[in-house]
């Protein structure tokens, strides 16, 4: 049984259907890649699956549950957690405070006893802030604990923004365009990054535009193009089908080897630092 599946996954604003019966499965311990041209309906998937939006047609299901009608914070409880293109750090506070307020998604909150800074109040807090402590350690950030998340270099705040997402103790971690505005280096760091991140037991779902990542990267790639899936395989399969190749490069236009998605060969390192298109 997979992880995650939608089933006929539809939205529709007005007379616009921005995804039209997209099915795909993610499979447990996998990193699934989503990628289209602009307006495909990646983010707009995302959204769906995460809550943010409700689906008109189809299903999502976790397991065996149904998550299309709940709230993004039950869903996040459950296990599927997201980030965000546009930052959402809180910039004011340290680092080790944004990782720590990241797991209140797993926190029951229980009014009483933290007026009361009871005994076990205090060994929460205690536990929360070692775990947040962990994930630092994790994403290479330990030493920058006490900055603020504000003072981080651009690539160490998307980092930020991952282990805000991991400490809420995700099942499925769902990313959108992680290596958004990131150079070559900071890209291949990423890449590092994530695959530790599967390695160590959590599924990741992909949209991204800087196709070193996907292809390097993804154990399989879904592709979507005017709202509808139009392509599905592994990596390798991804950059010679003909519907792909039609999508980014336009009829006749060549080997998919030679260029892809924001303008980066498929098979190999992109020809500049990822973009930040949405879609």
């Amino acid at each position: 049984m997979p992880l995650l599946e939608t089933q006929g996954l539809t939205v529709r604003f007005g007379g616009l259907v921005a995804v039209n019966d997209v099915s795909f499965a993610v499979e447990a311990g996998e990193i699934l890649g989503l990628i289209g041209p602009n307006g495909a309906g990646k983010t707009t998937c995302f959204n769906l699956i995460s809550g943010f939006l409700r689906a008109t047609g189809g299903r999502v299901v976790l397991r065996s549950e149904d998550l299309v009608g709940y709230p993004p914070q039950a869903i996040a409880r459950l296990g599927v957690v997201r980030t965000f293109q546009k930052q959402s750090l809180f910039f004011g506070l340290t680092v080790l405070e944004n990782v720590m307020i990241g797991q209140q998604a797993q926190l029951r909150p229980r009014v009483w006893p933290a007026l009361l800074a009871t005994r076990a109040q205090c060994a929460e807090r205690e536990a929360v802030r070692a775990r947040a402590l962990e994930i630092l350690e994790f994403l290479g950030l330990a030493a920058a604990r006490d900055a603020r998340a504000s003072e981080l270099a651009y690539g160490d705040q998307r980092r930020l923004a991952i282990g805000i997402a991991l400490a809420a103790a995700p099942q499925l971690l769902m990313l959108d365009e992680p290596a958004a505005g990131m150079n070559p280096s900071e890209s291949a760091a990423l890449r590092q990054l994530i695959a530790r991140i599967r390695d160590v037991g959590t599924t990741v779902l992909l949209v991204e535009h800087d196709m070193s990542v996907v292809m390097n990267l993804c154990d399989r790639v879904v592709v979507l193009d005017a709202g509808r899936k139009i392509a599905e395989g592994k990596p390798r399969e991804i950059r010679q089908n003909p519907d792909v190749i039609r999508v980014y490069l336009g009829e006749g236009g060549g080997n998919p080897g030679a260029a892809g998605p924001a303008g980066g060969p498929p098979g190999g390192e992109p020809a500049g630092s990822g973009g930040t298109r949405s879609g």
